[in-house]
């Protein structure tokens, strides 16, 4: 199971932007552009908090952004700006990310400076 979310527009959250997520069990993809097309995707065990903002627009609209906080090196915070079923979609890559770190035996630890 997994989840095809498309960024849309504050204004009554259309969907007419070019940029895609992919949401699967060990990947996030994220498609965007027109002319120029990029590709980006961060595995889910490199998922290691998610935050999920709305703004008062996006509460209006029904869309939500999430923040992913990675250990991926080439997007540190991974966002998925003004989805629909944000709720739902976080707490799906909570769980998604928690079983790829079991699965690929995966440990996150913290450099604390003394």
């Amino acid at each position: 199971m997994g989840y095809v979310e498309k960024k849309r527009w504050l204004f009554f959250g259309l969907p007419l932007t070019f940029t895609k997520y992919i949401i699967e069990e060990d990947s996030i993809t994220k498609k965007s552009g027109f002319l120029t097309l990029v590709e980006n995707d961060m595995y889910m065990y490199k998922v290691h908090d998610i935050k999920m903002v709305r703004s008062l627009f996006e509460r209006m609209a029904g869309l939500s952004t999430l923040i992913c906080y990675t250990g991926d090196v080439t997007d540190p915070e991974f966002k998925l700006e003004h989805i629909k079923n944000g709720e739902e979609i976080k707490k799906f890559i909570s769980e998604a990310s928690e079983n790829q770190r079991r699965k690929n035996r995966t440990l996150h630890t913290m450099d604390i400076d003394n």
